[in-house]
């Protein structure tokens, strides 16, 4: 049944809420698809009789949740859906995007040995004088652009070995090919996750506007014995990334 052939019910549930409802449905049934326009607030007036206040009401609530956009010009448009992580659970990127049926790739912008900051030496345990390997790549998801990370890798961990390529990391999981090619596996870690503003030059990689919002996640993974393998810094799209938390008492 198409959005504009149900009725709206007088009672308890108010009537913005109802078309929220309704829209809700239509974008999770594939009737409106991203990049769609949903119905102006005009043409919702026409279809259900109720005011502009109640429209604009039921539209503000989907925009709130993330599904639509409002934009001059163009109207409600509806959003990608928002890819969903635990915070409970450590998953390379490729393993979390096809548990979720969506397909990974990336593109690798640099890798290369570097001398690390404070910050990384602190977290990755790197004396002095030693370089780690850094890694920028774009992570997407169905073709489209949901992150950028840049990643170093601890120099132990690669001892004399070549480092991955861009052909290695364009083609699969960095912790894949630590697994294979080093015998390292991922066992834990852990994460703080931030808001922030994008700068331009982080905006044109992610294709946002400047000053967007954007979720921060520095992670540090070790391997089973709790020594640190990869120092992280992942920006998502807060338009096409969440995190959630499940609580048990």
């Amino acid at each position: 049944m198409a959005w504009h052939d149900v009725t709206l019910e007088s009672g308890a549930v108010p009537l913005w809420f109802q078309i929220a409802n309704l829209l809700r449905a239509s974008i999770a049934s594939g009737e409106f698809k991203p990049g769609d326009a949903l119905p102006s607030e005009a043409e919702l007036f026409r279809v259900f009789g109720v005011s502009r206040t109640t429209a604009r009401s039921s539209l503000d609530k989907l925009e709130q949740e993330g599904l639509i956009l409002r934009q001059s010009g163009r109207g409600s448009i509806v959003q990608e859906p928002r890819v969903e992580q635990p915070l409970n659970l450590l998953a390379g990127f490729s393993e979390d995007m096809r548990r979720r049926g969506l397909v990974p790739s990336y593109q690798t912008l640099s890798a290369s040995m570097v001398s690390p900051s404070a910050d990384v030496r602190g977290a990755l345990s790197v004396p002095s004088g030693r370089n780690a390997y850094r890694i920028h790549r774009l992570l997407k998801a169905n073709g489209k652009v949901i992150a950028t990370s840049t990643s170093w890798v601890a120099p132990d961990i690669l001892g004399e070995r070549t480092p991955p390529d861009r052909e290695d990391l364009d083609s699969g999981s960095l912790y894949g090919w630590l697994e294979r090619e080093c015998g390292v596996r991922i066992a834990g870690g852990h994460e703080i996750i931030e808001a922030q503003l994008a700068n331009g030059e982080t905006a044109a990689l992610l294709e946002i506007s400047p000053a967007s919002a954007t979720l921060v996640a520095s992670r540090t993974s070790t391997d089973i014995s709790g020594k640190p393998v990869e120092y992280a810094i992942i920006t998502y799209r807060a338009d096409r990334y969440r995190f959630r938390v499940d609580l048990t008492s």
